[in-house]
């Protein structure tokens, strides 16, 4: 959809990794995530449209400065990041006429909103941000991401982790039956994860360490087999010990399921030619259906 960014985050964080979450990495800026909501806790985008001034007006406006940015553009020569900064203008404009109508949640009936959680507390938020999500990449987004906070407990991790799963259980589980009957899980991969896990030892206040060297992530949908449980931890929960996966095989997986290779597909930067799973990385077969 030419009126949508390709890659949307919603409500995500803006300390604990901040932008680097939803950044281009060593790719050019265009290919970062657009924000909706996050700084406020809302999950709107803010300023969508402009009741005092006409779209006609607005183009010529935009037209006007997007010369000028081309001819700044020529003086300073190649540059990812001002070039990103002028197609921001053009898709700020395209979206005025597509994102009200995805975050509309009128033509929701109840059953939908109620199998999200979206109409109650505890999870009436992460339900609205899941079922955003659906609409989104029914409205022709490829890459949506979630964010759900303050996993991080070095202290009351009982009490604040049961809290946090009743936040996010039903929504996720919501988000999947929902692809499912509507004929979009098979071309959905949905995946819940973090960058590390907890230790099997207590810190602290009935707390746990980050713990990086074995955790678990689940997906659902796009081509992996249902009901597949893949590796596993030592005794202690501690490291992965049976067919440990790397986060560069976990990207291989995903980009062979989004039909690239990610041993051929490549980005020249720095002089040389990176892989996005640099010189590491297999696909998992076993997991694919």
């Amino acid at each position: 959809n030419d009126n949508l960014p390709g890659f949307i985050t919603i409500n995500p964080s803006g300390s604990h990794g901040g932008a680097g979450a939803w950044s281009s990495a060593f790719l050019p800026a265009k290919y970062s995530g657009t924000r909706i909501g996050g700084k406020s806790g809302g999950m709107k985008v803010p300023f969508i449209d402009n009741p005092l001034q006409d779209r006609g007006k607005q183009r010529k406006e935009l037209d006007l400065l997007a010369s000028f940015n081309r001819d700044h553009l020529a003086q300073r020569g190649v540059d990812s990041e001002l070039e990103s900064r002028i197609a921001s203008y053009e898709l700020a404009f395209k979206m005025q006429m597509e994102v009200p109508g995805v975050q509309d949640f009128s033509s929701e009936p109840d059953h939908i909103k109620k199998l999200y959680g979206a109409d109650v507390e505890p999870t009436k938020s992460f339900g609205e941000q899941c079922l955003m999500a659906r609409r989104f990449s029914e409205a022709g987004v490829r890459f949506v991401q979630l964010s759900h906070r303050y996993w991080d407990s070095h202290g009351n991790l009982k009490k604040e982790h049961e809290k946090l799963s009743k936040e996010m259980d039903k929504p996720v589980a919501g988000l999947i039956s929902d692809l499912k009957q509507r004929g979009l899980l098979d071309e959905t991969l949905v995946l819940w994860g973090g960058e590390f896990g907890r230790t099997p030892t207590a810190q602290g206040n009935d707390g746990r360490d980050h713990n990086p060297h074995g955790f678990t992530m689940f997906m659902a949908g796009g081509g992996i087999k249902p009901g597949t449980v893949y590796g596993s931890t030592d005794d202690y929960g501690y490291y992965a010990e049976d067919k440990p996966v790397h986060f560069h095989d976990l990207h291989a997986t995903i980009l062979h399921l989004m039909g690239i290779d990610h041993e051929e597909f490549t980005y020249r930067y720095a002089g040389r030619d990176f892989r996005l799973t640099d010189v590491e990385g297999k696909v998992v077969h076993e997991i694919l259906s």
